[in-house]
This record gives structure tokens, C-alpha cells and sequence, in this order.
């Protein structure tokens, strides 16, 4: 039978399709993945992996296996939650995976409260694009996703945080830099900056600027809001940033300014995502009464939409 070992070796081969990334991804040497690989071939009596000087590519038997394999794996780290039931709440490792134009600028406004109250919580954190990251936590690599909502996908569940608005950020010297609010009209002949496609951004930005007849600059997309932000600030267009953003990386610069939309603004619903039937739901849903606590006490920007009367 296979090791718990080899099917993780085999799974991030799936993921990476190359043995150097899986072997880093699995903090092993390549060779050592490479034996460990071979020996389950020889195990099982088939060819998994095929393996070239261009490209690595999975056998059909090689998929169907390494996809079983994620169940089993994420089923032995349920085993271990499982076996952790009986500790305090919030005591151990969640590994959080969050988007990039989330993380930095969500977690340091919810993260101290969070040690203050439960010192033992430890929050590994990794950044990714959303596909990735929902990938990610379907296999089982990780527990929780702070995300855009909705999320339509049958294993997994949500629940929502707090509504973002968005806002207009322009150079300095722009001609709407005078004014206090945005009206959507404002815009018109104005180009729109936005981040690459494959950000949830993107989407949002694009469905806005068709919304209110603004060009989206499809020549000029940034890797980042702080490049999209470096790009407003030369001129070369306007951008349409989260709230949160301009709260930490906008309102103190000089260079670009913010100004709101005039009305409802447009917004995006960020919230919290986890497979169903996890062990750990209550720990999630206690982590999300906090979360939205503190962000109700340190973030008048947003609304927050979670419940934070729930008693912790």
C-alpha cells in the first residue's frame, strides 16, 4: 500500500507537473521525491508519472490515484483535528489562505485581537490568486479562505464578513481631485486602471466600468494594487480600490488621493470559506463573530455583516 508520504509526493507532482517545484512545495530534496515516486510505481505496478526533459505529465492512473489521494489526505487531517476536539477552542494552527488584495490590509486590523484573546491561535498565511487558493482548500492544503463572495461550489460553504466599498483613486493634481464625491458620470473619457486578469478584482472593476461607460485600460494591468497605485500616480489613467486599501496604503500619500462614489458606492462582499462537514465549523463560525467584532471597532470604512452579538 502506499505511504501517507508518497501520496503527498505524488499530489504536488500532480499539482506542479515539475519535480523540482513539487519537491519544494513538499520540502524535500528532488531526488528523494523522485525515489519516493518510483517506489510507489513499483508498489502499485504502474506508471504514474511520465516523465520528459521538456515536461512532466500524469498517466490517467496517475490522476485518478493522486486525486484519490487528496481525499485521503485531507480525510488524515481531519483524523487529526478530530483528535484535537478536546482542547480549548482557537488553540492551534489554521492554515488561511487569502487574495491578494485582502490579506495585507485585513489581517493586521483583526490579527492582534485575535492573540490577545486566544495566544495559542497560530494563522499560516498564504497569498495566491483565487482559483489557486480555492484549489487549495478543496484539497485540503488549506482550512479557511478570507474571499470575495459568492463562491459557487457544491463542497464548500461561507459566510460573509463585511461589505467593502469602492472608491475612485486619481493623482493628485486630476481635475475630480477637487471634488468630494464621485459621481459615476464624472468619469466619463476617463481611462480605468485595473489589476491583470485571474483577480476577482478584475472582474469587479471590469463589470463597474461597463456599468458606468468607462474605458478599462486593457494595454496597462498591474500585478498589485501598490503598482496599480504607482501607475495612478504618473498620470497614466484612474484606479478603483477597496475600501481597506485606501484606508492603509492611500489616504496618508500625497502623490494619489481617494474619493468616494456619490450614492451607493459599488462594493464587494468579503467573507470566510471552508469545506463542508469539517470538524472544525465551530471553531470557523466563533473565529468569524470575532473577526467581525473587531473589524466593527476598527474599520467604520466597511459594513460589516457578520454577528457580532454571538457570545465568545
Amino acid at each position: 500500500m502506499p505511504s501517507l508520504q508518497q501520496l503527498r509526493y505524488l499530489v504536488a507532482v500532480a499539482d506542479q507537473l515539475h519535480f523540482r517545484r513539487a519537491a519544494e512545495m513538499c520540502n524535500v530534496t528532488q531526488p528523494t521525491l523522485s525515489a519516493q515516486i518510483k517506489e510507489l510505481e513499483m508498489r502499485l505496478g504502474t506508471t504514474l508519472v511520465e516523465r520528459s526533459r521538456s515536461k512532466v505529465m500524469m498517466t490517467p492512473t496517475g490522476k485518478e490515484i493522486a486525486e484519490r489521494g487528496r481525499r485521503v489526505l485531507r480525510e488524515v487531517a481531519e483524523i487529526h483535528t478530530i483528535a484535537k476536539a478536546g482542547q480549548s477552542m482557537l488553540s492551534s494552527v489554521i492554515r488561511i489562505g487569502v487574495v491578494q488584495t485582502v490579506g495585507s490590509y485585513f489581517l493586521p486590523l483583526v490579527i492582534p485581537d485575535l492573540h490577545k484573546q486566544y495566544p495559542k491561535l497560530g494563522l499560516y498565511v498564504r497569498e495566491g490568486l483565487p482559483d489557486l487558493l480555492l484549489g487549495s482548500l478543496e484539497d485540503g492544503a488549506l482550512d479557511l479562505l478570507f474571499f470575495p463572495l459568492p463562491v459557487n461550489r457544491a463542497e464548500l460553504e461561507s459566510q460573509s464578513l463585511f461589505r467593502e466599498p469602492i472608491q475612485v483613486v486619481m493623482p493628485a493634481d486630476h481635475r475630480l481631485a477637487q471634488k468630494t464625491e464621485i459621481d459615476p458620470v464624472m468619469l466619463r473619457g476617463e481611462t480605468i486602471l485595473s489589476l491583470e486578469p485571474g483577480h476577482r478584482l478584475h472582474e469587479l472593476v471590469r463589470s463597474i466600468s461597463e456599468d458606468y461607460g468607462v474605458e478599462l485600460s486593457h494595454d496597462y494591468e498591474g500585478t498589485s494594487l501598490d503598482t496599480l497605485r504607482q501607475m495612478v500616480a504618473t498620470g497614466m489613467g484612474l484606479s478603483l480600490m477597496p475600501a481597506l486599501y485606501v484606508k492603509s496604503e492611500v489616504a496618508h500619500q500625497d502623490i494619489v488621493v481617494a474619493r468616494p462614489f456619490r450614492g451607493t458606492a459599488p462594493s464587494r462582499t468579503i467573507g470566510m470559506v471552508w469545506r463542508k462537514g469539517t470538524s472544525r465549523e465551530k471553531e470557523f463560525r466563533l473565529l468569524s463573530a470575532l473577526v467581525c467584532r473587531t473589524l466593527s471597532a476598527r474599520a467604520p470604512e466597511i459594513t460589516v455583516l457578520g454577528d457580532v452579538s454571538r457570545s465568545l
